[in-house]
């Protein structure tokens, strides 16, 4: 069983909007996400820790500007917590293991997958190919994988 937690030289490799996203709770801008208009098959992980979060058969356009997903791909690795900046109500998305920002759930997503949207920043994922997800310590998750059209 892989081991998944932040470590000093995880961060020291993050871009600057990496740092801001994950360590600081930030949001990039919407629209200009790497990983937005991804459409390969694999899955997502903490840039920071490598925890498996979403995969791609989960992956859907919502038109928000970020990366959406309609459920987490290990729920274990995603911690839910209440979040009132901003003047409203919403509820934060972070990894369990690396304590990462990802960014927020809302229940406005496709009602026939869940109603759940999980709105991503690119900044805080790392893609994994599932023509690599073996090599990389990933094979457990290659059956939630499946062809993005």
């Amino acid at each position: 069983m892989q081991t998944y937690k932040k470590t000093p030289e995880a961060l020291s490799k993050l871009s600057p909007e990496q740092f801001h996203v994950t360590q600081q709770s930030g949001t990039e801008r919407p629209g200009t996400g790497a990983l937005l208009h991804n459409k390969e098959p694999g899955i997502y992980v903490d840039v920071v820790s490598g925890e498996p979060l979403f995969a791609s058969a989960d992956k859907y356009e919502s038109g928000c500007g970020w990366p959406s997903f309609t459920k987490p791909i290990e729920p274990a690795n995603v911690a839910e917590l209440k979040d009132g900046s901003l003047g409203m109500m919403r509820i934060e998305v972070r990894s369990k293991h690396g304590d990462s920002h990802l960014g927020h759930v809302f229940d406005d997503g496709p009602r026939d997958r869940g109603g759940l949207r999980y709105c991503i920043n690119s900044a805080s994922l790392r893609f994994v190919h599932r023509d690599d997800m073996q090599a990389a310590g990933y094979g457990a998750y290659l059956d939630q994988v499946e062809d993005v059209k």
